[in-house]
């Protein structure tokens, strides 16, 4: 077994410990508005101070969230990241201690759904207020991103275990998806990223509807997997030539990104798999060179925008290795995605601390401790990579 994958294996197992230390509770880039002592001010009602305190916390390279009573906490999408993880370590080892640890973080998110009275079927949010230039997200209020890697990673681990809660909570969401989040607008049809905002963005979509279609097809429901694929057709049309997509339609969300770019990418290659279609090969293998092209450099390093590297960030280094083996896999793609490994731990790695910095630019390094953001899909993304690479050295010997 090559020396590299030795690395990666005893880095991902040094991240999990870490969180297992924790109780997977920590810090997020966006939890600013979690502070005890800004909640209670008068402050707090204002919208623009709400933005500009949440970008202070995400881009300070101090972290004062002891200084301004803010928690650590668990994050239910991050949770969703962990478990995601946790299936590909049991999966290679088949040891059933990550299988335990899921089952404990999956039984959580239940408990931790939106509320039931109101939105009717399972979905999540994050654990902050979240306030953005166009619309502010209260705690707790759901959104399709979320809902839909904690809804893979239940039905991941409820098709390990057998336990029938995990797989009906997991496909229950798909009818919060298309009841709450699909719209017809502007001649668009398309899933919205929170319920009420009309803001048509790419990655949101496309995970939307790839989920509406798997669970369409699991339950057999035509509705969801038509409109699921009406959905995935909009994005699909809106590809440039170059095969890349921008962020999304409003005029600050004209930028195009890396790991959102692979989300897309992801999604597509998740519908094409789970309904056997061959329609969005075009738009999957334009995209897919479009993303190796312009985010992946010679020695491994992931950029974060297509016209600038900067800053260099673990979650596009973790979705580059998720993307390079989901939608390419072929041997070069797995020879890249090994320089995608090495570069992150020796750009991003702080081996004494067994964790991930959250940023770098230029001239700047904020090594911050994010647990949702960064370290569990670096955990993730390594174990992923791992139980790959390890049946591809079983199959070969």
């Amino acid at each position: 077994m090559h020396l590299e994958l030795n690395s990666a294996i005893k880095i991902s197992q040094d991240l999990l410990s870490n969180a297992i230390s924790t109780d997977f509770a920590g810090y997020d880039p966006f939890d600013h508005l979690n502070s005890k002592l800004i909640k209670n001010t008068p402050l707090y009602k204002n919208e623009l101070f709400r933005l500009a305190w949440l970008q202070l916390g995400k881009r300070s390279i101090i972290n004062f969230r002891n200084i301004f009573c803010v928690p650590p906490m668990r994050n239910p999408k991050g949770i969703g990241v962990f478990i995601l993880g946790l299936i590909q370590d049991y999966l290679r080892t088949g040891e059933y201690k990550f299988i335990e640890y899921s089952i404990k973080l999956a039984d959580w998110l239940l408990e931790e759904r939106s509320t039931r009275s109101q939105w009717k079927h399972s979905c999540w949010g994050y654990h902050f207020d979240w306030q953005a230039r166009a619309f502010y997200v209260p705690a707790g209020k759901p959104n399709v991103i979320s809902t839909c890697y904690i809804a893979r990673s239940l039905f991941e681990l409820g098709q390990i275990t057998k336990i029938e809660k995990y797989t009906e909570a997991a496909l229950d969401s798909a009818y919060f998806i298309s009841k709450n989040l699909y719209s017809e607008i502007d001649d668009r049809k398309f899933y919205a990223y929170i319920p009420g905002e009309q803001a048509f963005v790419h990655n949101a979509n496309l995970w939307g509807a790839a989920w509406c279609i798997f669970a369409g097809l699991q339950l057999n429901d035509k509705n969801l997997v038509n409109q699921g694929m009406a959905a995935a057709r909009q994005s699909v049309s809106e590809q440039a030539t170059d095969g890349s997509w921008v962020y999304g339609a409003r005029h600050h969300h004209q930028f195009i990104d890396g790991f959102h770019t692979g989300y897309n990418l992801e999604a597509l290659h998740f519908i094409k798999r789970s309904s056997k279609t061959d329609e969005l090969d075009e738009s999957i293998i334009k995209g897919y060179q479009f993303y190796v092209r312009n985010f992946i450099e010679e020695d491994g390093s992931v950029k974060y925008y297509s016209n600038n590297k900067y800053p260099l960030d673990m979650h596009s280094f973790a979705q580059a290795i998720l993307t390079l083996i989901n939608v390419g896999g072929d041997i070069s793609d797995i020879r890249l995605c090994s320089k995608v490994i090495q570069s992150s731990i020796s750009q991003l790695y702080i081996k004494e601390k067994s964790q991930f910095i959250y940023q770098k630019t230029r001239w700047v390094t904020n090594k911050i401790n994010y647990t949702r953001w960064t370290q569990a899909w670096s955990y993730y993304s390594f174990a992923f990579y791992n139980r790959y690479c390890t049946e591809l050295y079983h199959a070969k010997n």
